[in-house]
């Protein structure tokens, strides 16, 4: 986190008011988009025009915020970055200016059209490069290679090439380029929940779900690490960054899980997978997640629905295990009068229910366009913060939440601008449609076989690309290969969100678990492990969905209620094999009864696996069985450790009685 810091110049005079000037134009043009205040403009002006007004006012700040290397100077920006920052702003001026005569001259090329293709390329490999190192250019450059040189690669990756020209002007102006999707939703959509978390924590608002947190969870066993659970979760629905969340709410929660008793390694992979889950948490989840509603052509509301009941037991498991590992250390809850009055933090902070409220109504309930909720629930934000002097924001307030917003999605459209580079050469080189007919064929028609195949991808990709690129790219590549299969759109496109997601909690390269790390100096190995133990259910839900959608709210009330309880109870039991704990340390053999009667309940029916099928079971048949079967290995556990527990209590107390006498 240092190095990334560091990366960020410390600037004053007239830089310091060209770099306020580029973040603040950015972060005020993407919510006046996001608010649709365009449709009541006099005259036309084309998506495509305002993404280049977005991607000059996002790719030039970085070149003068962000040092070339650590050799470069911190309080200046060299010529050289001048000319860079000139030219971000020509390759996205030039689309602003000129696309209704460019959209009906696209595939002539020409060359200015050529020119500033390969600056604009050249300009967002290196400003991804500074932003989040070699990795991630050296990926996409691969991929523009690929395009051309792919004529030279045998069997299925054989494709006839490009020539370089077409390469560059089909990268910078197509819609599957540099002004594709992934910076389409960005600059509509993302950009208003950047607004709206950096509104939040202008006015207070962090600081009472940190206080809620704390006064609902503090005082119990594992106190620290419970209101960790919490605060990250209602962190994350207002930022859905991993990274971000982990250092916003690690550098409290971490050192007072550290004081309670917690292991270091398992308070930072706590804070880890807590921080993870706010990629996943409705109402506001990741920038992926707004991706899936845009491919589906459905609204984002649908998709949070969709999120919610796995959201609910991704942070189930992990509630569970925190208690469990605080009974099996001897761990007590916070004392009372270390804990926030419930009475002065709701006095104070009730107001910032309201956006919260917002969001969920004008997703969910009224279906409103996503980056319009978000732009009312900023205003919405200001407006309650404005009712209490405390939390009142003020001019200088206002300027740097917008500033701040600008120069947090400068990594937002560097990322998302690379992911069009990545996609748009497998789109020119057509090996995206060449991949699914690979996988299918590898899968020999078997979807297990291929699910299993496409979340080791997806984690294997994960590793050196954020999640928003690794599910844009196999969204692209390998959704259709799973729609071929009959599965549905909205689980097929959840389950490439929930790996791509999982890198980041996955050893050997997991961001949000190196951040901890850092923060609660630990080992990042016994961290990593650790992370994946209490993130367990993330692993396996996906697999569970893609068959069973009653747990993305897909089906009738009562298969939603049914699904929803006997997956609850089985990720309780899962926690407790995982922890190894119930009402005293458990041995393998225990642990492994647990798992068994835990995966049993939180299995779909056995008619709509594939192996079930043979069998001719009805769904309901299927389902009420393996239910039937894992509540009595459930109930059997419990039971049998309850009496042991009993037993053993029974005889230590008379043992002590009898020393006593």
């Amino acid at each position: 986190m240092t190095e990334i810091i560091a990366r960020f110049r410390q600037l004053d005079g007239g830089a310091r008011v060209v770099e306020r000037t580029l973040l603040t134009a950015l972060a005020v043009v993407g919510g006046l988009w996001a608010t649709q205040v365009h449709h009541y403009l006099p005259f036309a002006f084309f998506n495509e025009q305002y993404l280049g007004v977005f991607l000059a006012l996002g790719l030039a700040p970085v070149f003068v915020c962000v040092r070339a290397g650590g050799a470069a100077s911190l309080d200046r920006v060299p010529w050289y970055d001048w000319l860079l920052t000139a030219g971000a702003l020509v390759v996205g001026g030039y689309v602003a200016v000129f696309y209704p005569t460019i959209a009906y001259t696209l595939g002539i090329i020409t060359w200015d059209k050529l020119l500033l293709g390969v600056l604009a390329i050249a300009l967002v490999l290196e400003g991804v490069r500074r932003l989040a190192g070699w990795a991630l250019m050296w990926i996409a450059l691969a991929c523009v290679l690929y395009a051309k040189f792919a004529w030279l690669l045998p069997g299925v990756l054989y494709a006839k090439g490009s020539t370089w020209q077409r390469i560059a002007v089909y990268l910078y102006l197509d819609s599957n380029g540099i002004f594709g999707v992934p910076l389409a939703v960005t600059a509509s959509i993302v950009v208003a929940y950047i607004f709206f978390g950096q509104a939040l924590y202008a006015v207070g608002g962090d600081k009472f779900l940190t206080d809620v947190a704390m006064w609902a969870m503090g005082s119990y066993r594992g106190g620290p690490a419970k209101m960790a659970v919490v605060s990250s979760s209602l962190y994350g629905t207002v930022s859905g960054s991993a990274v971000a969340n982990v250092v916003v709410d690690g550098a409290i929660t971490i050192p007072m899980m550290k004081r309670a008793g917690y292991p270091a390694h398992l308070a930072a992979a706590i804070e880890a997978v807590s921080s993870n889950g706010g990629q996943i948490m409705p109402p506001v989840m990741g920038a992926a997640a707004f991706l899936i509603a845009e491919y589906l052509a459905i609204p984002y509301g649908q998709v949070a629905l969709a999120a919610a009941i796995p959201a609910a037991l991704y942070y189930l498991a992990l509630f569970v295990q925190v208690d469990l590992e605080a009974a099996k250390h001897g761990l007590a809850g916070l004392p009372r009068e270390q804990l926030p009055k419930i009475r002065l933090v709701m006095r104070r902070g009730w107001v910032f229910l309201a956006p919260l409220g917002v969001l969920v109504w004008t997703l969910i309930i009224s279906n409103w366009e996503a980056g319009q909720a978000g732009m009312l629930a900023v205003a919405v934000t200001f407006g309650v913060g404005a009712l209490q002097k405390e939390t009142r924001p003020t001019w200088r307030g206002i300027m740097e939440t917008l500033e701040g917003t600008g120069r947090t999605m400068l990594d937002l459209v560097a990322i998302t601008t690379l992911a069009g580079i990545v996609i748009g050469s497998l789109q020119l080189s057509g090996f995206t449609s060449k991949l699914p007919l690979l996988l299918v064929s590898m899968a020999g028609g078997n979807i297990v076989l291929l699910l299993v195949m496409t979340a080791i991808v997806s984690i294997i990709l994960g590793m050196s690309l954020p999640t928003t690129v690794v599910y844009v790219t196999l969204a692209v590549l390998v959704g259709p290969a799973l729609a071929q299969l009959g599965i549905v759109p909205l689980s097929a496109h959840l389950f490439l969100f929930y790996f791509g997601m999982l890198s980041l909690i996955t050893p050997p390269d997991c961001l949000a678990t190196y951040a901890a790390a850092a923060i609660a100096k630990s080992d990042f190995w016994k961290t990593g492990w650790a992370g994946m133990r209490l993130g367990i259910v993330a692993y396996i839900v996906p697999f569970v969905f893609v068959f069973h959608p009653p747990l993305i709210a897909m089906g009738s009330l009562a298969e939603i209620a049914l699904a929803v309880i006997t997956a609850g109870i089985g990720v309780i039991l899962l926690g407790v094999g995982c922890a190894g704990y119930l009402f005293r340390p458990l041995d393998w053999f225990r642990r492994t009864w647990a798992w068994v009667a835990g995966l049993l309940l939180f299995m779909p029916p056995l008619s709509v696996l594939p192996f079930g099928k043979s069998l001719g079971l009805s769904e309901t048949v299927g389902e009420i069985l393996i239910d039937v079967l894992g509540l009595a290995l459930g109930m059997a556990l419990v039971l049998s450790e309850r009496s042991s527990t009993a037993t053993l209590r029974a005889v230590t107390s008379a043992t002590v009685t009898g020393d006593r006498a």
